[in-house]
């Protein structure tokens, strides 16, 4: 008998791009919340200009789906603003490439 609690998801790519529609999705944010968090220096969109008149062209790395939960919890949670969401996110990515060095 299979086990129905499995996890079940799909592998991508660090390379794989999503759309700001795509990120709004998988976060269950706004678009004026995803151009915030681009001007704080939260996230920046892939291979192109954070000039918020490009927005609705704007595509992320996979990973930011990552930062803006993580963002978000920050500011949820513990009611950390954005640049203090931002600092914190930089500290946990230089601890990761740390720990990916040793």
């Amino acid at each position: 008998m299979a086990d129905s609690s499995a996890l079940r998801g799909q592998l991508v790519e660090e390379e794989t791009v999503i759309t700001l529609e795509e990120l709004c999705r998988s976060c269950t944010i706004q678009t004026e919340e995803v151009v915030t968090l681009v001007r704080e220096g939260v996230i920046d969109p892939a291979d192109a200009p954070a000039d918020v008149a490009e927005a609705g062209h704007w595509q992320f790395h996979i990973g930011t789906v990552r930062r803006v939960r993580v963002a978000m919890r920050l500011q949820r949670d513990l009611g950390v603003n954005l640049p203090g969401a931002a600092l914190a996110l930089e500290l946990l990515d230089r601890i990761d490439e740390l720990e990916r060095s040793l």
